[in-house]
């Protein structure tokens, strides 16, 4: 499924657009980062491709058909892990899984396999029983994540999903997010952190109301080449160092 956002300009009620005439598309497999900062409208963009928000002018499209809001976009498998997490504080992290997995069409079975499926991919077998209100705010936030990635979206939406992590468990969910385009997924992942970015495909950036792509998988690709190049030219200059007569390379040699 392809997701596509053509001339979108968005925003709320009568106050300024926060973002004007934003096109690109999202494809399957991939795992696009969208960056810029505070305020820029990450949020804003994210909400736009849930169906959350109707663009003011241009389009937000699903497989060149408009997307007419969220509802629709829930019955295309367009997945939203938000921000603030949109966990209930009173039931337990595995209830807020099997909640929505069950209003999804699961039945209770399937529910619970896939809820434990999932939080044990974050790290959260130990807290499935344990009320949200009573989790940290980075378990609760991975908890948001397994929710995500149990409803197994063809599209998964993804808003500053590592803020709140420490340096392992940001690496795990990035891990997961690659997983997910892996298995064919678009994956969108909005994010202030440079190092969550550079491991995406490509990179929207957001900046005074445009969006404008700064790095796609290509270039990417290329980058990782020419790394990949120079690291064996700087071995076999090693290698050439270490087999030259009369060099100390720190061993001693036994006739």
């Amino acid at each position: 499924m392809e997701l596509s956002l053509t001339g979108a300009t968005l925003g709320y009620g009568r106050a300024d657009p926060v973002l004007a005439e934003v096109s690109f598309e999202i494809q399957p497999g991939r795992l696009l980062a969208v960056t810029g900062p505070s305020g820029a409208g990450k949020t804003t963009l994210l909400s736009a491709l849930a169906g959350l928000l109707a663009p003011r002018s241009g389009s937000v499209t699903v497989d060149g058909a408009p997307l007419a809001g969220r509802d629709q976009a829930v019955a295309a498998g367009i997945v939203l892990i938000p921000q603030d997490n949109g966990l209930a504080p009173i039931l337990t992290a595995q209830e807020n899984l099997q909640v929505v997995l069950i209003a999804r069409g699961r039945i209770p079975a399937e529910a619970r396999r896939d809820t434990a499926i999932a939080l044990d991919k974050l790290g959260l077998s130990g807290q499935a029983d344990q009320l949200v209100e009573e989790l940290s705010g980075g378990q609760q936030q991975r908890t948001a994540i397994a929710r995500g990635l149990a409803l197994g979206g063809t599209v998964l939406l993804a808003d500053e999903v590592t803020s709140e992590l420490d340096a392992g468990n940001r690496q795990r969910v990035l891990e997961l997010l690659r997983a997910e385009a892996d298995r064919g997924a678009a994956v969108v992942l909005a994010t202030h952190d440079p190092e969550a970015a550079a491991a995406c495909d490509t990179e929207i950036r957001l900046s005074e109301g445009r969006a404008a792509e700064l790095r796609n998988g290509r270039a990417a690709e290329m980058r990782d080449g020419r790394a990949a190049e120079g690291r064996a030219a700087e071995g076999r200059a090693a290698e050439g160092r270490a087999a030259a007569p009369g060099r100390d390379n720190g061993t001693s040699a036994r006739t």
